[in-house]
């Protein structure tokens, strides 16, 4: 009876434990995410909320053993000593993480690892609180198989938002296909030195540009709600100021006023934010002697007072780690993590910066358990918002529909079309003739598949990527003959061969010559732990690589033989089509005095030769504007056009301007404007200004323009730029037909940060200036405020 007895309480117990495990109030769908989290938050030990904090590098926690994929050793003991509540990374492959083709994953093989780590968070931990898995997705998932599309600096000069927000949705898709719920991206930096290695990581060095690029990629990221089928969560970098770094040195010291910080470098985030961005990343950089990571005015005051930021914020790799390391404003690591999580820092990226000094910080009373939950609160509704308690796992059976498709090949190539730039075109050498005889296609970026794509790129199978040499060959006819001769390699001097390509030259009709950088990584490089590259001057062994994360320069030239094939190449008499493909503005002075024509397509993607080629042959006309400015020398930076007033003087050796302007490009057709119209509405309290005009399409082909408006505040009580853009449109406009632009401007557009430090809008006169590119204005009118 004794036994009976007992029996049944165990049966009692257990089934009411079962009851009890599946009716939590924070695993019922039915409540409200608040009430959830509220419930889990109140279940959770110091120890267990300290570990959701913590991000750890992903890509060493699975394991994959044939055709057998699962949750490895460091992932199991990494759930049981820190109780973590994040992955960055987790199915990246490159030469920094030593995953390639072989030890990486395919796309089918990534959801099966990303569910089989989910699997494990849910049947084997305490709570089963899944995990957040953030991946970088620049221009593309950064994994094996995904779509590669043109790098950021590209993706500006299209001037297309609408193109570039459909171009993130497809990123998110493939990310959300293989178990990517956060997307890092995008770049939000001003790029005002070119010699700063990510550059290419930039939309360039105007805020309203980068602004609406930043917001088309968070809406394409993001969808109208977060939690929606295919779509990811953005993580807006670097916050803030971070692309400025004196001398151009990656992560170093920047010197930015208030006031240009509240009218440059902040926008674009604000932007950015209020379009619903989920995540911003600290940067590494300080503001006025106080760290991003630990800058309370920045992280709360900013982003989440003024702005209404609800995400959660995350440190740069190990920056947390800074503060008590190269900042040294932290006394030890404790103080570090105390320092960041009472600023707003959420989510410490490494999984070395809270953890146990956090919990140090906690026991020791330097952080309160309500700052602590404040933190813990933020990464659990995202969680939550995201869907990850309700459907942790991915279907992999729908990753082949959803992965590297024909339309996203076929976007990334609309994308690389409408980035490339045309910076010359003396007596029309282009189009070129599809039914030329012989062609010559040399240098070292002709037909190099990692030079085309840029950093932030994983390893790619054999034939996804056209190169330039296989566009040409692909675009002309069958009789005609295409030599390749690579000439030079982009850094390497030791295997140039000059008397070949100039052998192929003279035997050709025309010469394609493709020349500029390169950002591949490769497995000789040593990385340090922030991932950026160990540069040293001195070593023997040189790769390409002259851009990317860690690769700054003291020039601009074209580096190792390159001008002097381009020279030797010039003096055959030939003519002459340079193709740029680099990460950064390059110095292309005597390119510009002696060769023909000049494109440039920046990192150009995956489609990226097929695309040069489609516009080298005339089958797409060209149209994308620069969104940074070329220098003649080093000796003018910074060089960005809306710098404040005076206008810039000639220097002796040379002139002030840039080389190229920002907003700068042409076309295989030519356009006229007129009729510039200002009909303004002013109450006592509002303003919109509406500017429209005509532009008419005069020359032989159809294309599109890119009119762009730009207005001077002409008398101010602060000094403000010379110009500064403040609308811009992409339009296709027919051969022989005209199209009308229209913009609204209103007081939004004219503010500024006043004397006493707020914003305000002054009476007194603007200046529009309407044309082409910054340094070209075709129309130029005004209007006055008087509110």
């Amino acid at each position: 009876m004794k036994l009976t007895y007992i029996f049944l309480l165990a049966l009692i117990c257990f089934g009411t434990k079962q009851v009890s495990a599946q009716t939590l109030p924070y695993k019922n769908s039915k409540l409200s995410i608040d009430e959830r989290v509220a419930d889990l938050l109140g279940r959770m030990t110091v120890e267990e909320k300290v570990g959701q904090l913590s991000k750890l590098l992903g890509w060493e926690m699975y394991e994959k053993n044939g055709k057998n994929i699962s949750a490895s050793p460091k992932l199991k003991d990494a759930v049981k000593t820190q109780h973590i509540g994040m992955l960055w990374a987790t199915l990246r492959a490159d030469p920094w993480t030593q995953k390639t083709l072989l030890n990486g994953l395919s796309p089918q093989e990534a959801a099966k690892a990303t569910n089989a780590i989910q699997r494990y968070m849910i049947d084997s931990t305490r709570l089963g609180i899944p995990l957040l898995l953030s991946e970088e997705a620049p221009h593309g998932h950064m994994a094996i198989g995904a779509t590669v599309f043109p790098t950021a600096i590209g993706q500006a000069s299209t001037w297309n938002p609408f193109l570039i927000e459909k171009m993130a949705s497809a990123i998110a898709k493939e990310t959300f296909a293989v178990g990517g719920k956060n997307g890092y991206g995008p770049v939000l930096d001003l790029a005002r030195d070119p010699r700063w290695s990510r550059t290419e990581e930039s939309y360039g060095e105007d805020p309203y540009l980068i602004g609406r690029m930043g917001e088309a990629m968070v809406k394409g990221f993001q969808g109208k709600t977060i939690g929606e089928e295919n779509k990811i969560i953005s993580t807006l970098k670097h916050f803030v100021a971070y692309g400025v770094p004196e001398g151009g040195h990656n992560g170093g010291a920047v010197s930015v006023g208030e006031r240009a910080l509240m009218q440059h470098y902040l926008p674009p985030f604000e932007k950015a934010v209020k379009a619903g961005a989920g995540s911003v990343m600290t940067a590494y950089n300080s503001i006025d002697g106080i760290p991003c990571s630990a800058n309370e005015w920045l992280l709360t005051q900013v982003l989440r007072n003024q702005w209404g930021f609800k995400g959660f914020v995350v440190s740069d790799l190990l920056s947390i780690s800074g503060l008590n390391g190269s900042h040294a404003t932290a006394e030890n690591a404790a103080d570090a993590a105390s320092q960041s999580i009472h600023a707003g820092l959420d989510v410490d990226l490494s999984g070395s910066g809270f953890n146990t000094n956090l919990l140090e910080a906690v026991k020791t009373g330097l952080v309160d358990q309500a700052v602590l939950d404040r933190a813990v609160v933020r990464v659990l509704h995202m969680k939550f918002s995201l869907g990850l308690f309700d459907k942790p796992y991915v279907d992999e059976q729908a990753v082949v529909k959803k992965v590297a498709t024909a339309e996203h090949s076929q976007l990334a190539r609309q994308v690389a079309l409408e980035s490339i730039v045309l910076l010359k075109n003396e007596n029309n050498v282009l189009p070129l003739s599809k039914s030329l005889k012989r062609i010559a296609v040399i240098g070292p970026n002709a037909d190099n598949v990692y030079n085309q794509l840029g950093d932030y790129t994983a390893p790619q199978e054999d034939g996804k990527v056209k190169t330039v040499l296989e566009g040409i060959k692909a675009a002309v006819s069958k009789q005609t003959v295409v030599d390749y001769v690579k000439g030079c390699a982009i850094r390497d001097t030791t295997a140039t061969d000059i008397a070949a390509a100039v052998r192929a030259a003279n035997q050709a009709e025309v010469v394609v010559v493709v020349l500029g950088g390169s950002s591949a990584r490769d497995f000789k490089t040593s990385y340090q732990a922030t991932g950026a590259a160990n540069v040293d001057a001195a070593s023997q062994a040189i790769s390409d690589m002259e851009s990317g994360e860690g690769f700054d320069r003291s020039t601009l030239d074209l580096m190792g033989d390159q001008l002097a094939l381009l020279k030797a190449l010039k003096a055959t008499g030939k003519p002459i089509v340079l193709v740029t493909i680099k990460g950064r503005p390059l110095n292309l002075n005597w390119a510009d005095e002696h060769v023909s024509a000049i494109l440039d397509a920046w990192y150009p993607g995956q489609e990226g030769g097929l695309a040069i080629a489609d516009v080298l042959f005339g089958a797409y006309n060209p149209a994308g504007r620069l969104p940074i400015s070329f220098p003649r020398s080093i000796g003018q930076l910074p060089v960005y056009y809306n710098h404040n007033k005076p206008n810039h003087h000639d220097y002796i050796e040379l002139r002030a301007k840039p080389l190229y302007a920002f907003g700068y490009g042409l076309s295989y057709t030519t356009f006229d404007y007129s009729d510039l119209q200002i009909d303004l509405n002013e109450s006592a309290t509002d303003l919109t200004a509406t500017i429209s005009f005509q532009v008419k399409n005069t020359g032989d082909y159809g294309g599109d323009e890119v009119a762009q408006l730009y207005l001077v505040d002409e008398v101010s009580s602060v000094v403000t730029p010379v110009k500064q853009l403040k609308r811009f449109e992409r339009k296709f406009i027919k051969k022989g037909e005209s199209q009308r632009f229209s913009f609204e401007i209103n007081l939004e557009d004219l503010k500024l940060w006043g004397i006493d430090k707020q914003w305000k809008v002054e009476n007194g006169k603007f200046k529009v200036l309407v044309g082409p590119a910054s340094d070209n204005v075709k129309l130029t009118s005004e209007f006055e405020v008087k509110i």
